[in-house]
């Protein structure tokens, strides 16, 4: 890693991503006013059943900051907070809905502080996604369903292809 690198302010967004949802993108933007470079990290669980492959999703991301050079994506398995420590994050982005998710986010916030003494940083969602979820949008691709309004552009127009 380089001095300039050492001296930015990098946030890891980690999530399985399946698919990135309005939601998720309204948390990356939101973040590039507070950190200098944020990664996407997508996490591989072969516990989970995926509609996307890792590929897929990296190629979607990738698509929705082609011209957003402080937006990188990568992949991992393991714990987070290894990637974070890995790719020079000191901090963990996270979007919150629900007071379950702010629950969850504040018990796993404390055990990667106490790990490695990365801060994690949550953003509130905005109202308008708050509804947003991931699994919801997997039915609705799975049946054929319009999905625009939960989408970023970008991949709506690459699952067109």
């Amino acid at each position: 890693m380089t001095k300039t690198e050492q001296l930015m302010k990098t946030a890891l967004f980690p999530g399985t991503f399946d698919p990135f949802t309005l939601g998720h993108a309204s948390i990356v933007n939101r973040g590039l006013n507070l950190f200098d470079r944020i990664v996407i990290g997508i996490g591989i669980n072969s516990d989970k059943k995926a509609l996307f492959s890792p590929k897929e999703r990296m190629e979607q991301i990738q698509a929705c900051y082609a011209d957003e050079p402080r937006v990188e994506v990568c992949f991992y398995e393991g714990l987070t907070v290894d990637i974070a420590k890995e790719i020079g994050a000191a901090y963990i982005l996270r979007g919150v809905r629900t007071i379950t998710d702010f629950e969850y986010e504040l018990l796993l916030s404390d055990v990667n502080r106490k790990l490695t003494g990365i801060e994690t940083v949550c953003l509130f969602a905005e109202s308008q996604m708050a509804g947003i979820q991931s699994n919801v949008v997997r039915d609705l691709l799975k049946f054929n369903k319009d999905v625009r309004d939960y989408l970023p552009e970008a991949i709506c127009k690459l699952l067109k292809k």
